[in-house]
């Protein structure tokens, strides 16, 4: 799918970040997704909508390969379709669930610096040979991870205090901030507007923005249709765990197909 925002894709010379191909999943008798095809760009926010149990939520799971699944899923144009889950995360790969993931039993900074460690971890030998730069990395990891929690509007008022500690819509964009961590090139959001309304909604609009602006490639899962539709470049549609729709935000509202299925019973 090409994106305004990103002439480069129409000439087909950039491969796609993100390409899922012919995506199935079973649960026994039920076929939550068949055959299932889109893709999505660096610098490209793809919006994946539909009804409760229209299968969004197993392709997230399908794509990261947390569950048995068909067809293929390419990172980059690289065959990803058997790379475990833990070893997505290293290539780029990130996403987020539906409830709040953190550790709760320690400080919002901890979480974050917690999550730099694959880039800013010290060995055992070193840390014991020569404690002096492990206190450095530590120190630059601290550092790294105040940055970006406040880029992802998590005020440092709230980064000693525990996750339960601090408001809902904070929880929210701090979830995205470990997702992300040192730089995921893919990120997954799975509902991120999920019980924000006003200023919260606001802050995670923004953020959308500025990452696909920074060149991520971004897929959301999304009830909130005002937010979706306002920025996403394209937009896929699943309905009883197939391909319904493909198209621009525009071309999606006027479809009668998706306005029976989903978007004419949605507030």
């Amino acid at each position: 799918m090409a994106s305004s925002s990103n002439a480069a894709h129409a000439n087909g010379n950039v491969a796609p970040a993100l390409r899922v191909e012919g995506l199935g999943v079973s649960y026994g008798a039920l076929q939550a997704l068949h055959d299932v095809t889109w893709e999505c760009h660096s610098g490209e926010i793809v919006g994946l909508i539909g009804p409760n149990g229209a299968g969004k939520s197993s392709s997230f799971d399908a794509i990261t390969n947390m569950v048995a699944r068909s067809g293929k899923v390419s990172l980059f144009g690289n065959d990803i379709s058997s790379v475990s889950p833990w070893d997505l995360a290293p290539r780029g790969l990130r996403r987020t669930f539906q409830q709040n993931a953190f550790f709760t039993d320690i400080p919002v900074l901890e979480n974050m610096t917690g999550m730099l460690l694959r880039t800013h971890g010290t060995p055992l030998g070193l840390a014991v040979c020569a404690p002096w730069i492990e206190a450095r990395r530590r120190r630059q990891a601290a550092d790294e991870a105040r940055e970006i929690l406040q880029r992802f509007a998590v005020p440092e008022a709230f980064h000693h205090s525990r996750p339960a500690e601090i408001p809902y819509g904070v929880q929210r964009m701090l979830s995205v901030a470990l997702a992300y961590a040192d730089g995921a090139k893919v990120l997954l959001l799975d509902e991120p507007g999920a019980g924000l309304g006003g200023a919260d909604m606001d802050k995670l609009k923004t953020l959308l923005m500025e990452l696909r602006a920074a060149g991520v490639a971004l897929v959301v899962i999304e009830h909130h249709m005002d937010l979706i539709m306002s920025v996403a470049d394209s937009i896929v549609v699943l309905d009883q765990g197939a391909l319904l729709a493909v198209g621009t935000p525009d071309e999606v509202r006027a479809n009668p197909k998706v306005l029976d299925a989903y978007l004419g019973g949605v507030d």
